[in-house]
């Protein structure tokens, strides 16, 4: 499904945009597919380190794309984790890719969508330099899992209400949020998403303990550089009861050169108004062909 939540994917068409996209024609009837989809691709690209991602989409008959499972893969490992090695810009490789599981019904009318790109921002970090990869489209395939009718489907009961222990007794003392926001700095031709997911306070009535946890994301880009990729997440905890009060505060920052990866990273902790605990974290890791 697509939707605005915080971790949900939205309409694909913004990503099929800067993608190479392959479409049925609309489907005749109903397709269920139940399982992983794979696309075999021969591909070449222009750089040693280079990602293909592979998104299959619902489109339905207004054009919107709802993305139903995907695919990455780093080139480098197109022959297994063991032993990554860079690729030879401009030979042909044939390399699979398996998409997640999945069990979905494609409607009558609707169309089957395939779309390749290098990137895939900010599920996937982008290598290290901008790749132009190349498909040969009359030796690359893509295979669903097709499930056929079943009569017996008719047949099964519905499934029943799921089961759960009953909630706690809580009082909910301010509203919960989840926002999502995407910036586009035409001028300075940065992308920035920022997400913030506010639990609200509440207090657990039965042991009298107030809690909130505010956690936000920000990841930004220059489409055109992938050495600008920055993400940030920072997260703050807050507990009480009567006069004892104390918080966590925790920033992480990750950004990349081409040779490494670089953490930044800060915990501090209060009792009251008191600094009872602070570290801070400086790393660099190699980029090992990611």
């Amino acid at each position: 499904a697509h939707g605005s939540g915080p971790d949900l994917p939205t309409d694909q068409r913004f990503e099929d945009g800067g993608s190479l996209v392959f479409d049925t024609e609309p489907l005749a009837e109903r397709v269920e597919i139940l399982g992983a989809p794979v696309v075999e691709l021969e591909v070449a690209a222009d750089r040693p380190v280079a990602f293909v991602v592979a998104r299959l989409s619902d489109v339905a008959p207004d054009g919107a794309a709802t993305r139903v499972t995907y695919g990455v893969l780093n080139l480098t490992h197109k022959d297994g984790h063991a032993a990554p090695a860079p690729l030879t810009p401009g030979r042909r490789y044939r390399v699979r890719l398996e998409l997640g599981d999945v069990a979905q019904a494609f409607p009558p009318g609707h169309r089957v969508r395939l779309a390749l790109s290098t990137a895939y921002w900010p599920i996937v970090w982008p290598a290290p330099e901008p790749v132009t990869l190349t498909v040969v489209t009359g030796t690359s395939t893509l295979e669903l899992p097709v499930r056929p009718p079943d009569p017996a489907d008719a047949e099964l009961p519905p499934l029943p209400p799921p089961e759960a222990p009953p909630p706690l007794p809580t009082t909910v003392l301010e509203s919960a949020r989840a926002t999502r926001t995407i910036h586009h700095d035409i001028a300075a031709g940065v992308v920035t998403q920022e997400t913030c997911q506010d639990s609200g306070l509440y207090r657990l009535d039965d042991i009298d303990l107030t809690v909130q946890t505010v956690v936000t994301e920000r990841y930004e880009i220059r489409p055109d550089d992938p050495l600008s990729a920055r993400a940030e997440v920072a997260s703050t905890v807050r507990m009480r009861r009567g006069d004892w009060r104390i918080e966590t505060r925790t920033r992480a920052a990750l950004s990349a050169t081409r040779e490494e990866f670089r953490v930044q990273a800060t915990l501090d902790a209060f009792e009251g108004e008191a600094r009872v605990f602070g570290q801070s974290w400086n790393t660099a890791v190699p980029r090992d062909l990611v």
